[in-house]
């Protein structure tokens, strides 16, 4: 049965790791939003793309930053509570060191089994979405950009417009067009026009205007007059190259090339790295009677900036196959094992680690 200090912990936990996270999430969307916003600007992106790829951005973030939420979220709460001596009340009616780690794994493994499954699945759907999206909407992108009152180039350089006005309707007012083809330029005025999307491309339809061809240099040029006149935008074509990141576990696990198995390493680290770090948080977040709230704080940073750096080093061994991928895998975390069973010989001694170890068995 659950006791109410486990209650207790794994309420303030749940809040304090929810804030965290948020506040994590945020900061990092926020910075990509301004990135994408540009695209959306040039028209590499359309508008109503905008915040679909952010909120499948924020989904990927919320994966990416568990582990340093955790970390961060068990520091906060437990060093919280041995600053209002909380930890000295449950030691004196019999609580120890176990009671502390079993009110805070009973948060941390169903945790870590939802982020497996966010790791594994719901992030390299995130990543594909965000991959197809941005793709289609490049593909399609020659007219988005256009804006009045600016010159801008489509087809390769061989399409200039200048629209002077834009109205609510999309419709173009007082459109200028430069159309270069093989050995000849057309300069098109048109009092309208207006985008449309017909059965062999997309065209932009102008209306009441006047045409002049010709070839630069001579004087022998075409003049003409039209109710209805298309010019039609070629549409760029481009495969989709689908990264790492989007692809599916049984296809990198099918695979067994070395950079597939990095990037099976990089998954598997978000739910490893909940359980480990939260394992070192306990130890680390015993404070001194003169420490504040965030006494260990800088040391856990220093811990999880080395823990994410020898992450990625071991990654960069396997994909250059320095190191087998089991290898790559087990050595960062087992270094968390033994920096969290130095930690608990630090504050609780040899022979306490010693004794315990030997009373589970």
């Amino acid at each position: 049965m659950i006791s109410v200090i486990n209650k207790m912990i794994m309420r303030d936990l749940t809040k304090t790791l929810s804030a965290v996270l948020s506040v994590l999430v945020v900061i990092i969307v926020s910075r990509k939003f301004l990135r994408v916003l540009d695209q959306v600007i040039e028209g590499q992106i359309a508008s109503d793309t905008l915040f679909v790829i952010l909120s499948l951005k924020m989904l990927i973030a919320c994966v990416t930053f568990l582990p340093a939420a955790t970390f961060m979220a068990v520091l906060m709460v437990l060093g919280r509570m041995y600053r209002d001596q909380e930890m000295a009340a449950i030691s004196s009616a019999g609580g120890g060191i176990w009671t502390i780690y079993r009110a805070v794994f009973l948060v941390l493994v169903p945790l870590s089994l939802f982020a497996t499954s966010l790791s594994l699945t719901i992030s390299p759907w995130a990543e594909s979405q965000i991959e197809a999206r941005t793709h289609h909407d490049q593909e399609s992108a020659d007219l988005r950009g256009l804006v009045a009152g600016k010159f801008s180039e489509y087809s390769h350089g061989d399409i200039v417009f200048y629209v002077e006005n834009i109205d609510d309707h999309k419709q173009l007012h007082h459109v200028f067009v430069q159309h270069r083809q093989a050995d000849s330029v057309a300069i098109i005025n048109a009092e309208s026009g207006k985008l449309m999307d017909l059965e062999d491309g997309q065209y932009m339809v102008l209306k009441n205007g006047e045409r002049v061809q010709g070839k630069a240099g001579e004087l022998n040029y075409a003049i003409e007059r039209f109710d209805d006149y298309a010019v039609r935008i070629d549409t760029k074509v481009s495969p989709l190259i689908i990264a790492k990141q989007a692809t599916s576990f049984v296809e990198l696990w099918q695979s067994g090339t070395s950079i597939d198995a990095a990037e099976i390493q990089r998954r598997f680290a978000v739910p490893l790295g909940i359980l480990l770090l939260g394992f070192i948080a306990v130890p680390l977040a015993e404070l001194s009677p003169r420490g504040g709230i965030y006494g260990n704080m800088l040391v856990g940073f220093l811990i999880y900036f080395s823990y994410g750096n020898l992450l990625s080093i071991s990654q960069n061994w396997v994909l250059k196959q320095t190191i087998p991928p089991w290898i790559g895998l087990m050595s960062v975390n087992f270094l968390l094992i033994l920096i969290g069973s130095f930690l608990l010989a630090k504050f609780y001694g040899w022979r306490w680690l010693a004794l315990q170890l030997l009373a589970k068995k």
